[in-house]
């Protein structure tokens, strides 16, 4: 009402000396964001003297814009008889600050006279609506035509080649503020950091973090960040503290970040102090970032109730938090429990859809995995690389080839090339791979590997796991030496791929070539999994003594599986001296686990020692093992049949037992002879014992009957 009132007076007030008043006048307008305001100003101003002013106009242009009337602003710029820089500035200004980017481009090209601030507008502009090509070509052009680059003309280059993740050019335009002005500016500096965290280059980040003269907030606020989403995480606490050192107050970007650190390593301790600093702080109360990082983080390290608390706190609840909640559900108390939350979530995204697929992959409901990924298709979601890496894993673990094809089918459709980049899809080609070596589509698995853009050290493990894993021994070393020659080194998990692929082509002599080059040529320190996989190459090679001892000279603590492993080679080699000391200690390790009795006890029976059988067999009875009965699985058009021994559940069971009496027949008239040494009484006692052939022979029987 007072502007309305100032602006009623000047009716028909020809003695005003020049504009201010209606500058003024103007100026509180914007404050406002009265567009009425404005136009009655507007309408005062055409009567008097000052109607043709650029000035005045100018500032009219200005705050049409500003207001939201953009229409407005573009009639009164096209009217204008006369137009100076500052004419052009502002609309040019006006159209990229609302997002039409090519109609600014258009006005700027019509320019007379750009100045620094016409350029410094479409650099800006183009970058704040994601068109970092185009900002970085303006730039260029800029820097070209000799004008001056200032603060917001690197700032603007910094934020373009960071949403490009182009480290090269970031550099070069490190290299020119390095030369200007700006190079010991603070705010500079700290895009820097953040141009260089986003482009995953840490070394260059804390270098320049080392270099800053003064240092303020969002100096360090970069620099955590830079660690917590490059890694090492640790560090994001390390400098958090040294924050804290300098006294240096953090804010609410601060302790989001640490707090995002801290689920990372699952470092519940310092997320729970750190959430104690966020409770004093009335403004960091109901911060949403800051409560969604909380929540998070108490997902991720299983204490729910606490999630729980932090989630219902909350005055604004978004499809982020809810996302983590149905997460820590998953993984801390039961897919079913995720599922509930799931369904109450008035939102849901393809990342909340993640969540569920991932929980079920991981809590082996292979199964409810890949049906909630038909639903999600059925919802119309886009699935990502994400969705499709957890839908591959689930089909790896089922070893469904059928249901991976389709899956196959549908990440070709989505246009997956398995390349690195800003969106990296490499670890979906990784998966097909792993699914169909686990599937025993050996052909497949390498024909995904070889049409991969681009491989990772993931990539090349999978492959020479899948062959060691399906037989294909030499196979997989001569794809070991390829990865070698590319450049990638190896790690703790292509050794054992290299290991077990000469454990099964029987390549002993290699083997100890591989498992001494690990210290030597790839500065790999052996583990468990290393010396089990030499313990089974020996064993299979009969080379029992010189296995027993790797086991005793072994740094680390030999367990069961180790020992099981050398175990199960007596028994291949009827080494029963060994035998029965490698069992002594098994026993001694693990007294309840039946496998090591049955072992004992079928090398006893295959010498004819069917004393200590019984004497094995009454030990596991007096022990109250149990020896869990074989199972067998087959699927024949569709449908998985389920075997034990003594089944009679089947409902082909009578055609079964009757085609396996005529195998068994079959099996005797060709040579098989049963022992004949073994009494009977020994034979009802250790039936369990034998079990293999009896589902073998069913399998074949379901076969011929299917």
């Amino acid at each position: 009402m007072a502007i309305y009132g100032s602006v009623r007076r000047l009716v028909g007030d020809l003695s005003l000396l020049d504009s201010t008043l209606f500058a003024n006048l103007l100026q509180s307008c914007l404050k406002s964001k009265s567009l009425r305001d404005t136009s009655r100003v507007h309408a005062r101003l055409i009567k008097t003297q000052f109607a043709t002013e650029i000035f005045i106009q100018n500032r009219l242009i200005d705050v049409y814009a500003k207001c939201g009337r953009l229409n407005d602003a573009q009639k009164l710029f096209d009217r204008m008889s006369q137009k100076n820089t500052f004419t052009w500035n502002s609309i040019i200004s006006a159209f990229t600050k609302s997002g039409f980017i090519d109609e600014a481009a258009r006005l700027f090209g019509s320019m007379p006279e750009p100045d620094q601030c016409s350029w410094n507008s479409m650099v800006s502009g183009f970058a704040q609506h994601d068109r970092f090509e185009e900002a970085l070509e303006f730039f260029v052009q800029m820097h070209k035509e000799d004008f001056v680059l200032n603060e917001y003309s690197f700032a603007s280059a910094l934020s373009a080649c960071a949403g490009l993740f182009d480290l090269k050019i970031g550099t070069q335009v490190h290299g020119s503020i390095s030369k200007s002005p700006y190079s010991s500016d603070v705010y500079m500096g700290s895009a820097l950091i953040d141009m260089y965290s986003k482009c995953g280059s840490v070394f260059s980040a804390q270098k320049v973090f080392d270099g800053m003269i003064t240092r303020n907030v969002v100096s360090w606020n970069s620099l955590i960040t830079c660690y917590e989403q490059n890694g090492p995480a640790n560090e994001a606490l390390v400098f958090f503290m040294r924050m804290m050192d300098f006294g240096v107050e953090p804010d609410e970007v601060t302790l989001a970040s640490v707090v995002s650190a801290c689920a990372t390593l699952a470092a519940i301790k310092e997320g729970l102090q750190i959430h104690a600093r966020v409770i004093k702080f009335d403004k960091f109360r109901d911060d949403l970032i800051l409560s969604n990082a909380l929540v998070d983080m108490y997902a991720k390290c299983g204490r729910i109730r606490e999630a729980r608390l932090v989630f219902d706190r909350m005055p604004i609840r978004t499809v982020v938090s809810e996302t983590s909640m149905v997460s820590g559900y998953a993984k801390a108390v039961s897919v079913k429990a995720a599922r509930l939350m799931f369904m109450k979530m008035t939102e849901k995204n393809v990342v909340s859809w993640n969540a569920l697929i991932a929980g079920y992959t991981q809590n082996g409901e292979n199964e409810e995995a890949l049906k909630l990924f038909c639903l999600l298709k059925k919802e119309s979601i886009w699935p990502t690389h994400y969705t499709f890496g957890n839908v591959l894993n689930a089909c790896a673990n089922l070893a469904n080839l059928q249901l991976g094809k389709q899956a196959h089918t549908h990440v070709l459709k989505h246009g997956f090339r398995f390349e690195s980049g800003p969106e990296s899809d490499i670890f979906v080609g990784n998966s097909l791979v792993d699914m169909y070596t686990k599937c025993g589509s050996i052909e497949n698995g390498y024909r995904v590997f070889e049409n991969m853009v681009d491989r990772d050290k993931v990539s090349w493990n999978a492959m020479i796991v899948g062959y060691a894993q399906n037989g294909f021994g030499n196979e997989a070393l001569g794809l070991f030496k390829r990865m070698l020659l590319s450049g990638e080194k190896p790690d703790h998990v292509t050794m054992i791929g290299v290991l077990c692929a000469c454990s099964h082509a029987g390549l002993v002599e290699e083997g100890r070539r591989y498992f001494c080059s690990m210290t030597k040529e790839h500065g790999l320190v052996p583990s468990k999994d290393h010396y089990t996989c030499m313990v089974d190459l020996l064993g299979r090679a009969g080379c029992l003594d010189e296995a027993k001892k790797l086991i005793e000279c072994m740094p680390l603590e030999p367990d069961t599986v180790i020992w099981g492993s050398l175990l199960s080679a007596c028994k291949v080699h009827r080494n029963v001296e060994i035998g029965e000391g490698v069992a002594e200690k098994l026993l001694e390790l693990d007294p309840n686990n039946s496998g090591p009795y049955v072992l004992l006890s079928n090398m006893y029976a295959e010498v004819g020692r069917w004393e200590d059988v019984v004497r094995v067999r009454k030990l596991m009875r007096q022990r109250g093992v149990v020896k869990q009965p074989g199972r067998s699985w087959i699927e024949i058009n569709n449908q998985v049949h389920d075997f034990m021994v003594k089944d009679r559940n089947h409902p082909s069971r009578k055609e079964i037992y009757k085609l396996l009496k005529i195998l068994t027949s079959q099996m005797k008239r060709a040579g098989y002879v049963l022992d004949a040494e073994r009494p009977s009484t020994i034979d009802s006692e250790t039936n369990e014992f034998d079990d293999r052939l009896c589902n073998l022979t069913e399998m074949e029987v379901v076969a011929a009957v299917g």
